[in-house]
């Protein structure tokens, strides 16, 4: 069976697509999947270069954590990604991919190839804009996105292989992140205006990740929530910050392969 692609995909910067991909690369690692990353953004790297700390902090420590493969893509075709996605992920339960945030050909290929899309968008109107316009007055959804509109027609092609190839539908979730920092009327706007958008086109909406200064400080470490023994001691935010991490986890539903034990560990154990 072929490894598991989550995409994580937005054209929007700074939604926290890097942040949210490393956790759940580490997060299934630790539950026991085997997991393979690809840098689609050559230029930024941030997933490659969150990896590559992570393998010196354990040089450094002389210690071995859960990890995964990983790599940048450097190709100049779609083919040349088919090919080094099958190589990564050879032997794999998962292939995640993040994404660069801005409209990227390879971005597309890999969103409408994918298993499970993962969308995080910051809790704003601003970019609610990527998946749906709003009225000014009412709040409701006037139109689809390019964006979304690419998507559904990725979806709907793939509800047809699926019949035809026994391939796994497509699961697209809209993950929202920073939550906290919206007044609640206009919370309860947006609330409503992704509950509608969902319908229309099919993605499900989950709690994502929190503005925490953490995230920020771990990156150098390429340390993430989950490794415990190598944080010091914590506070109640990082705390909290990995109980937001495990509930994300949950959310996203995705199929771990049989490893005894592992999955209800990792969701469930004990801060």
């Amino acid at each position: 069976m072929s490894a598991h692609r989550i995409v994580f995909a937005n054209e929007k910067g700074g939604t926290g697509k890097s942040t949210t991909a490393v956790h759940t690369a580490i997060a299934l690692a630790y539950m026991g999947a085997k997991v393979a990353a690809l840098d689609l953004d050559p230029r930024q790297r941030t997933l490659h270069r969150y990896l590559e700390n992570r393998a010196e902090t354990e040089r450094r420590r002389g210690i071995t954590l859960p990890g995964a493969r990983f790599a940048v893509f450097t190709g100049g075709s779609t083919e040349d990604l088919d090919t080094q996605c099958a190589e990564l992920s050879d032997g794999m339960d998962f292939l995640l991919f993040d994404t660069p945030g801005r409209d990227d050909p390879f971005a597309r290929h890999a969103a409408t190839s994918a298993d499970t899309l993962v969308t995080p968008i910051n809790d704003s109107f601003v970019d609610f804009d990527l998946i749906g316009q709003v009225d000014a007055e009412t709040f409701k959804v006037r139109r689809l996105s390019f964006y979304a509109e690419l998507i559904w027609e990725a979806r709907k092609k793939r509800a047809l292989a699926t019949i035809q190839e026994a391939r796994r539908e497509m699961d697209w979730v809209v993950v929202r992140n920073r939550t906290h920092h919206l007044e609640a009327r206009n919370q309860r706007r947006l609330e409503g205006a992704l509950t509608e958008l969902s319908k229309r086109v099919g993605f499900r909406i989950a709690n994502g990740l929190s503005e925490r200064v953490i995230y920020r400080e771990l990156f150098p470490s390429g340390l993430t929530l989950l490794d415990k023994g190598q944080l010091g001691e914590l506070g109640t935010s990082h705390l909290v910050a990995r109980q937001e991490l495990r509930a994300l986890l949950a959310a996203l539903n995705l199929p771990m392969p049989a490893t005894p034990g592992k999955k209800e560990l990792a969701l469930t154990a004990e801060a």
